[in-house]
């Protein structure tokens, strides 16, 4: 899985998890023989609010999520190495030095922010910029 993957399934999991009932899309397996099986409508998954999760997964920590991507990656538990940030670079298109120097890192976070408004997520615009 990407790392990307990773980060986004680790904010917006559970909210997605919440909103698709156990089954959906699937074929009720209560169905008596001879009697035409009944189809679970899938429910659609609504916009995530990211930054509503991760200030509750902050709480309690002194962690600068806001506007630090290694802080914000070790609030959700993703490895926050240069080298995972170096994956991540790649993956959101980066074409700087992949060197963790302040300049990668703030882009990151702002990038990631918006795949994450992109993918689903409600973010607020001081978030994106």
């Amino acid at each position: 899985m990407s790392i990307f993957g990773k980060i986004k399934d680790a904010i917006f999991g559970e909210a997605k998890a919440a909103s698709q009932p156990p089954g959906a899309g699937n074929v009720s397996p209560s169905a008596s023989p001879g009697v035409k099986p009944q189809q679970t409508a899938p429910t659609e998954v609504s916009e995530v609010d990211v930054e509503r999760n991760l200030a509750a997964m902050a709480e309690g920590k002194d962690l600068n999520w806001r506007t630090s991507i290694v802080d914000l990656m070790k609030l959700i538990g993703v490895d926050s190495s240069l080298d995972n940030r170096k994956e991540l670079a790649q993956e959101l298109g980066y074409t700087g030095q992949l060197d963790g120097s302040a300049e990668m890192n703030i882009w990151l976070h702002k990038a990631t922010m918006r795949e994450l408004a992109a993918n689903g997520g409600k973010v607020p615009p001081e978030l994106l910029d």
